[in-house]
């Protein structure tokens, strides 16, 4: 990555169309003449020597640009003015450049490079946040995606607003991130915990993204969210359940045959279905709340036809709480966009050691359940594996699911079945039976819609 590139280097190595919005400050008195509203000694020779050194009036530039195929607003930060820093006259582009966006329903590209707000304008300048979260929710309410691309730094304010704020959060490779910025922490503080990386691995981004696919990477993510309906979901078709995977398409025959056959090994899992149903797709990472869970992928993909649907798929594994929260974030983001969802369950259950309980396990799969309930949106549901107990059902679709041949779905599974009603080991497989668990059964007591084909 080039050393530290300017606002308008990024943008021009994302779009080569790009078109200043107006400034909403030309024509009017300058505000910010001398030494700013603070009278604070030499503000005025500083933003002088900022705007001769980098040819920028303030310290973000704002504009229309094709990314990728996709129209959107972009805002750029230029570090070299005042460190990226947010004043006034920040603020005001940015409101002007949220209002366009909405005005032209168009997604908002938020180039974030910023050590926080401008101290030579005291609270002026730190009210600009409230402004600057204003619009961001009014944006979001208005059914648009609003992406951040974390430059370096990505401190202070700019992060705890348009950074963590936005939909996904992209970040490039080794930058600064974090609330505090280098010279306030603590002097004993690690200094691995203020970066991108460290970020991704708490689930407070998406994805690290290198300068030089950074075009790429964004343009399939605003092709993807721009995908839907918008406004909520008016007009939001419901998603078509994949096709079954795999070779045996007999059903089993009793109840521990279909708890066998989900378990198989080889059996086709998420991963398999994700790439045979979509022919492009994007995943997000984490659940913004400290966690990540490696056995759930939640995203957007592209059908054949074009149409975009979201994802919340369960890998096999035990589902986490930050799973749950995952899945719970991906639902609500697919019904502001109006995306439609599709959900795959495939989990012996939700986690139950002692730190999922520390987690908060219980209230993650009621986050999840109510996330599924209230959805705007269509949610369509395939059991492809094991569906065990409420860690199975949080992600499932009240009358919109199916099974595949090689699944089941169970209010618990057999062994503990039958540890609760004190059986013997050899009492499982007749409870498998009397759980009525196949795939048949599930459609007969008409908790599926229907088995799909393969």
């Amino acid at each position: 990555m080039p050393e530290r590139p300017s606002a308008r280097a990024v943008v021009a190595a994302l779009s080569d169309d790009f078109v200043e919005l107006p400034d909403p400050a030309a024509g009017l008195p300058a505000g910010d003449a001398g030494d700013g509203p603070l009278g604070w000694a030499g503000y005025g020779e500083a933003r002088a020597r900022a705007a001769a050194r980098t040819g920028e009036s303030e310290s973000v530039v704002c504009g229309t640009a094709r990314v990728g195929g996709t129209e959107a607003v972009l805002l750029a930060f230029e570090f070299g003015f005042l460190g990226g820093s947010l004043g006034e006259r920040t603020g005001d582009r940015i409101e002007a450049a949220h209002a366009a966006a909405r005005a032209r329903r168009l997604p908002v590209v938020s180039l974030i490079a910023t050590g926080g707000s401008r101290m030579q304008e005291g609270m002026l300048a730190l009210t600009q946040l409230q402004r600057v979260a204003r619009q961001s929710a009014l944006t979001r309410a208005a059914g648009l995606p609003q992406t951040a691309v974390l430059r370096d730094p990505a401190t202070g304010g700019g992060w705890a607003t348009l950074g963590t704020g936005a939909d996904v959060v992209l970040a490039l490779p080794e930058a600064q991130v974090g609330f505090a910025g280098s010279r306030v922490r603590p002097p004993d503080a690690d200094p691995y915990a203020y970066t991108a990386e460290s970020q991704l691995a708490a689930g407070h981004i998406d994805r690290i993204v290198p300068y030089g696919e950074l075009r790429g990477a964004l343009g399939r993510w605003l092709g993807l969210l721009g995908g839907g309906a918008g406004g909520g979901g008016a007009g939001c078709a419901a998603a078509e359940p994949p096709r079954a995977l795999g070779d045996d398409a007999d059903l089993p025959a009793s109840g521990w045959d279909a708890v066998t056959r989900a378990r198989a090994p080889r059996r086709p899992r998420a991963d398999a279905y994700l790439d045979a149903h979509f022919t492009l797709r994007e995943d997000l990472g984490g659940d913004r709340c400290g966690g990540t869970d490696d056995g759930v992928r939640c995203g957007f993909g592209r059908l054949p036809d074009g149409t975009t649907v979201a994802y919340a798929a369960q890998c096999g594994t035990p589902t986490r709480p930050a799973g749950f929260r995952t899945a719970a974030r991906l639902i609500r983001l697919a019904g502001r966009l109006g995306v439609p969802v599709l959900t795959l369950v495939d989990t012996p259950g939700a986690a139950n050691d002692a730190e999922a309980e520390r987690a908060g396990a219980g209230a993650a799969i009621a986050e999840c359940f109510d996330a599924v309930a209230t959805s705007p949106v269509p949610v369509t549901t395939l059991v492809v594996g094991e569906g065990g107990s409420g860690g199975a059902l949080a992600l499932a679709a009240p009358g919109r699911t199916w099974v595949t041949p090689d699944s089941y779905f169970s209010v618990i599974a057999p062994e503990s079945a039958a540890a609760i009603l004190k059986r013997g080991a050899d009492d499982v497989r007749t409870t498998a039976d009397q759980l009525r668990l196949r795939p048949q059964d599930l459609v007969e007591l008409g908790v599926a819609r229907g088995i799909r084909p393969r």
